[in-house]
């Protein structure tokens, strides 16, 4: 009875849970839907019954080429919204099913409220909408990846599924395809391509919470440790990291400030780590209190480079690092490989801010 049970919880509709659904078919009708949309209201198919075409693009935060369409997204809204276009978007994602790793290009997660971060900060002037709780619409439409694009004409009929243009690039871009297909349905005419494949990030179907978990079970169980750190070591901290853009963060066991954000700089750690990004955190603790360093470090689950101050006269040590810090801690610093300061925060970090600084630094030294 139990396995039945399980195995009932694990299902949807006779389907494993994180199991990709069916796509919508083409021809077929709208789904209806009922979501929360970012800006306070809840939305249904009924909410766009006045529109010439509905465009629905279930998509996200975290996604990488999601993010290259966003604005795309408003342009197009905004460039067809005289002819009687209502384009939505749905965020399909289950956040629990999303592991830090996933979120190694983006400054916010796939949370409803995160959402609301994002649509703010890049003005939104569309409906975005949360789906991830149950997931109920996004599994009738069927998207395999975000940015995923469900065109329908006045009669809400399926007329075009697929990708927004061939390039996440913009300046490669050669065939918009959701706008031709959107200037054939307003003329009344088939799209000169119905259906194309979807180049992005997969759907985070719910049912990976166990797979986040264990994700997150060997993060803890990697190694910590605490090396001291003498005027050399910090001018080469200083210095950068060829190959990497370098977080440096000093703080201490009995700064308040300190202990409070130092789980965020141990989540920057795990979401970019696997990018072109390092954290190096040095307790500026005495060098006696070692034990009690390294303890905290373990508590909060630090596989980082870590350094305490080799000798508790300070200030030598802390011109090697930056003649113009006064010792105050926290202080942060956001290093490039050339070795320039690309942030810093004297006192409490904003952690949303040093993100997107963190991200802007890391993307801008894509290859185009």
């Amino acid at each position: 009875m139990a396995s039945f049970a399980l195995a009932s919880l694990l299902c949807i509709g006779g389907r494993a849970a994180d199991a990709q659904p069916r796509t919508l078919p083409l021809g077929a009708a709208a789904p209806d839907f009922s979501l929360p949309g970012v800006d306070g209201r809840t939305y249904a198919l009924r909410d766009f019954a006045a529109a010439r075409a509905l465009v629905v693009v279930f998509t996200c935060n975290h996604c990488p080429t999601a993010q290259y369409y966003e604005g795309r997204l408003m342009q197009l809204a905004a460039d067809y919204r005289d002819k009687g276009v209502a384009l939505v978007a749905i965020s399909p994602n289950d956040p629990q099913s999303v592991r830090l790793d996933e979120l190694g290009w983006t400054d916010l997660g796939d949370s409803f409220a995160d959402m609301k971060l994002r649509a703010k900060e890049r003005r939104f002037d569309f409906p975005y909408l949360y789906d991830g709780e149950t997931q109920k619409a996004s599994r009738a439409y069927g998207p395999v990846a975000t940015p995923h694009v469900f065109l329908f004409d006045r009669e809400r009929k399926l007329r075009y599924a697929g990708r927004i243009d061939d390039s996440e690039r913009a300046q490669h871009v050669k065939v918009q395809y959701l706008r031709e297909a959107l200037d054939a349905v307003l003329e009344g005419r088939m799209p000169p391509v119905a259906q194309t494949k979807v180049v992005g990030c997969s759907v985070k179907w719910s049912g990976k919470a166990d797979a986040v978990k264990a994700f997150m079970e060997k993060l803890a169980a990697e190694p910590v440790s605490v090396q001291s750190a003498d005027a050399d070591a910090l001018k080469q901290l200083r210095a950068g990291n060829p190959s990497k853009f370098r977080l440096v963060t000093f703080w201490a066991t009995w700064c308040a400030p300190c202990v409070v954000e130092f789980d965020e700089f141990v989540t920057m750690h795990r979401m970019y780590r696997h990018r072109e990004f390092e954290l190096v955190t040095v307790s500026v603790n005495r060098p006696e209190e070692h034990p009690q360093v390294l303890e905290f470090l373990k508590q909060k689950q630090a596989s980082t480079r870590n350094f305490i101050f080799a000798s508790s006269d300070r200030a030598p040590l802390i011109d090697a690092f930056d003649p113009d810090w006064q010792g105050v801690v926290p202080y942060t610093v956001l290093i490039s490989p050339e070795g320039k300061v690309v942030s810093r925060a004297v006192g409490s970090i904003d952690a949303l801010e040093f993100k997107r600084e963190i991200v802007r630094a890391l993307n801008d030294r894509k290859p185009w």
